[in-house]
């Protein structure tokens, strides 16, 4: 049905229009606030267990009780006390600290289920295994592509890349949209769509998407039982058809092939499943194009969207489980067009050699794209005073989460940067110098010239405790029906077809 205005406004639906930025918004936050009445502060190591599980519920960490407590022990470690009190920071934890450690240990991040420690029984006995992805997936790609193949990156960057001759290499992507889709069909799906446009876009040193391909599966759009609280089959097919154009084919980028499902089973839940191909050169400037490294003194840099409150939580929202109380300002609100003009800006970019590395903002924004890179070389200081924003108002953990597709974040050799700056003004895409990477180990976050966070770098990536499940298989006990007699007369051929059928 029609969704009125006032039920956009209310927050009851997802508005018919997005607002966009006035002539004249803030380039950046307020750095005269003081960044003391911003952050909020939380003495974890004294929490009980109930305490963290609460804390995460009630900020929507989506982290198990185990994982709060890996936080609050890291808290209590004495050299990480002592670091923290001669770095001016203090010994509690902030904000921006623990939303930094939720995005980068969310399910939609780490993929904690595939990763877990596994033990698995059935009728014939027991096993363990370590990793579904590692053993059965990783594994496999490993035996069936040797080094010397055809395969060039996998695992490990934004898309899978083969060659395809010995100039041009071939990137895919595909991935699923569907939590922000059940709660935004619009919305969900535009951002489905450009985020792995913009995947294809991250790899390596740069690709080029070419074209869209999509399966997705719906309740039958006339189905009139619907639970309270979710959108009718019709209106999430409509939306999420509106913005798969939107996303792909009004930005340059064909929808090449498609299929869809209808099955009553997707009524709570539409699957949307997006898809992209993409071309790059094999070499840029003599070097792998698949390979990308940024270096310690590079400039950190924010290219393309400006950073709003839209896409907050979505790396941890689509950890969970979907229910009436999902917010839906974890669904980002994407601009195809600033997309269309930074993928130029920087594929040109890329074949004059002014990047070193690139990610998106897709999924934790800031701190997911930095924090990867700043593993690549040990390190990173971030000051998110100089991150434009669409609007004055956001605390630091909300400028460093806020998720879009159609931004991206660069290293930049400080040499190169202001060729980039001028190229970027060609295209009228907007660059910001927001930080520099370095080499000693930890993430330095800085607001209004305090610091809001310091974190371990090896701790935030790799402290994550490994999930443990149990796993037993019990087979359904099919019995088996007895063959009819040769040259029997009364054979129920319907009643045996029925069966076979079902």
């Amino acid at each position: 049905g029609r969704i009125l205005p006032t039920e956009g406004r209310r927050g009851e639906r997802p508005p018919a229009r997005y607002p966009t930025m006035a002539e004249g918004a803030p380039a950046s936050s307020d750095a005269s606030a003081d960044p003391a009445e911003l952050v909020v502060r939380m003495d974890l190591a004294r929490m009980s267990t109930d305490e963290l599980a609460r804390l995460s519920e009630e900020r929507l960490l989506a982290l198990s009780d185990a994982e709060m407590a890996a936080i609050a022990a890291y808290y209590r470690r004495p050299e990480v006390a002592a670091a923290r009190s001669a770095a001016g920071i203090g010994e509690q934890a902030t904000d921006v600290e623990l939303e930094m450690l939720a995005q980068t240990w969310s399910e939609h991040c780490k993929h904690k289920i595939f990763s877990a420690s596994i033990e698995y029984s059935d009728a014939d006995g027991s096993d363990s295994v370590d990793s579904i992805f590692d053993t059965y997936i990783r594994q496999t790609t490993r035996l069936v592509a040797p080094d010397d193949g055809f395969l060039r990156s996998a695992f490990h960057d934004n898309s899978g890349v083969v060659e395809f001759d010995a100039d041009t290499l071939v990137c895919f992507k595909v991935e699923t949209h569907n939590s922000p889709s059940a709660l935004d069909p619009y919305g969900g799906a535009i951002t489905g769509i450009v985020g792995v446009n913009r995947d294809i876009l991250g790899t390596g040193r740069g690709a080029r998407p070419i074209f869209n391909t999509n399966v997705l599966c719906f309740a039958p759009p006339a189905t009139a039982d619907v639970p309270a609280g979710l959108l009718p089959p019709r209106v999430v097919m409509e939306g999420v058809h509106r913005g798969i154009v939107d996303g792909g084919n009004q930005s340059g980028i064909p929808v090449a092939a498609g299929a869809v499902l209808f099955d009553p089973s997707f009524v709570g839940k539409p699957l949307v499943f997006c898809g992209t191909g993409g071309i790059m050169p094999a070499y840029v400037a003599g070097e792998p194009a698949w390979e990308s490294h940024p270096q310690p003194g590079d400039v950190a840099v924010m290219a393309g969207g400006r950073i709003g409150k839209d896409g907050i939580h979505g790396a941890t929202f689509s950890s969970l489980a979907l229910d009436e109380a999902a917010p839906l300002s974890a669904v980002q609100i994407g601009d195809p067009i600033v997309q269309k003009r930074m993928s130029d800006m920087l594929l040109a970019a890329r074949d004059r050699g002014l990047y070193r590395a690139l990610t998106d903002n897709g999924a934790g924004g800031l701190s997911s794209s930095f924090g990867e890179m700043a593993r690549e070389c040990g390190g990173i200081r971030l000051d998110l005073e100089r991150a434009p924003l669409k609007y004055p108002g956001l605390a630091p953990w909300e400028i460093l989460l806020s998720e879009a597709q159609e931004r991206m974040s660069l290293a930049v050799p400080p040499a190169r940067w202001p060729e980039l700056q001028r190229l970027a003004a060609k295209w009228d895409v907007e660059v910001s110098a927001v930080g520099t990477f370095t080499d000693d180990g930890s993430v330095d976050i800085r607001y209004a010239g305090s610091r809001v966070g310091l974190l371990d770098l090896q701790f935030l990536h790799d402290g994550l405790p490994k999930m443990r499940l149990q796993a037993r298989w019990d087979g359904p006990s099919v019995g088996v029906a007895a063959a009819p007699a040769a040259g029997e007369a009364d054979v129920d051929t319907d009643g045996l077809a029925a069966t076979l059928l079902a």
